[in-house]
C-alpha cells in the first residue's frame, strides 16, 4: 500500500490499478464474554500478535483497544483483502498463542474455547454519509474534482 493525499485532504491508498480508502472497525469478544484481558502483559501480547499478523497480511492497524472480554481494532486494508480469512487467521493464531504463553488463561475458558464464533466488522469512512451524498449529488457541477 502506498498512501497518497487528494486535493480534498483525505488520505488514500494506491495500488497498481486502484486508489482507495478502506477502513474497518473490528470487534471480537471472548467466548461467553470471559474476562481474559485483566493483565497488561496479556493485553500487550495480544496487541503485538495482532500487529505481527496484520503486517503479514499487508494490513495497517490504526488503533487497538482492549477491554477485559473483547477488543476493538481499527485498520486499513486493500480491496483484494479477504476479510473473513483475515479475521479467521487472527482469531485462531491469537487464541493458540495466548493459551500457550499464558496457561493460567485456560482456567477462565469453557472447554478450551477462546473467542466467540461471531465478530463485528464495520466499514468506516473519512467522511460522513451526508457529506458523501452531497459530493455525489454535486457531480457535473463546476468543481467536482476528487
Amino acid at each position: 500500500m502506498v498512501q497518497v493525499a487528494s486535493k480534498t485532504g483525505y488520505n488514500f491508498d494506491k495500488s497498481q490499478h486502484a486508489v482507495y480508502s478502506l477502513q474497518y472497525h473490528l470487534v471480537v469478544c471472548t467466548k461467553y464474554r470471559r474476562k481474559i484481558f485483566c493483565d497488561s502483559i496479556i493485553i500487550d501480547f495480544l496487541k503485538q500478535k495482532l500487529h505481527y499478523l496484520s503486517e503479514r497480511q499487508d494490513i495497517r492497524i490504526l488503533e487497538i483497544g482492549v477491554a477485559q472480554d473483547h477488543f476493538h481494532m481499527v485498520f486499513r486494508a486493500d480491496p483484494a483483502t479477504n476479510l473473513a480469512d483475515y479475521v479467521r487467521i487472527i482469531k485462531g493464531s491469537t487464541s493458540k498463542s495466548i493459551r500457550n504463553r499464558f496457561p493460567e488463561v485456560k482456567q477462565k475458558l469453557w472447554k478450551n474455547a477462546f473467542w466467540s464464533k461471531s465478530y463485528c466488522l464495520i466499514t468506516t469512512g473519512e467522511v460522513t454519509l451526508d457529506k458523501l451524498i452531497e459530493y455525489v449529488e454535486s457531480q457535473g457541477q463546476e468543481d467536482d474534482s476528487f
